[in-house]
């Protein structure tokens, strides 16, 4: 029974350790991926996330903006067409009024 205990007890050594080794490898293995990763993508011409929302928070205002001009505009022509509609009627009574 000893040496049955002894065999466990350096199988479970010799286990732990393995998985130590490979826990190890593992953090190694990402970080180099990781370098890799980033060397490739720092190669490419992209954008930082930082760049990304501040040209969508530029767009969202100038899309509020440009809804904002377009109302003020439909306002305005229907003033115009308002206004050019009064002399109109003016001028269809008055002609009326001297036949």
């Amino acid at each position: 029974m000893q040496t049955q205990n002894r065999l466990l007890d350096d199988l479970a050594r010799v286990t732990t350790g393995a998985l130590g080794v490979a826990a190890g490898m593992r953090g190694e293995i990402e970080a180099r991926l990781r370098d890799q990763f980033e060397r490739i993508l720092s190669r490419m011409d992209l954008v930082t996330r930082e760049e990304f929302d501040a040209v969508k928070a530029m767009a969202a205002k100038a899309r509020a903006e440009q809804e904002t001009l377009h109302e003020r505009l439909a306002a305005l022509e229907a003033e115009l067409s308002a206004m050019r509609a009064k002399p109109a009627r003016k001028r269809s009574t008055a002609a009326k009024g001297s036949n």
